[in-house]
């Protein structure tokens, strides 16, 4: 019988180790939760994470600064 091969992944460079904690009212948890059933999403915490930096970084492409303003 043949060995398996062993795949080695490679170490997460940017590790999440800073936690952070927001509360939602009655309403944005409804509003959430809608959409998380409606859309399907697989992980809540990534879809949060992810729709909060690209937020954030359509926020700063806005409001690079520029030469002639």
């Amino acid at each position: 019988m043949a060995k398996k091969k062993i795949i080695i992944l490679p170490k997460r460079k940017s590790l999440r180790i800073h936690r952070q904690l927001f509360t939602l009212n009655e309403e944005e948890n409804n509003a959430l939760n809608r959409y998380i059933i409606k859309y399907k999403v697989q992980n809540k915490s990534k879809f949060i994470r992810e729709t909060l930096m690209i937020a954030i970084i359509r926020k700063f492409e806005e409001d690079h600064p520029t030469l002639f303003d």
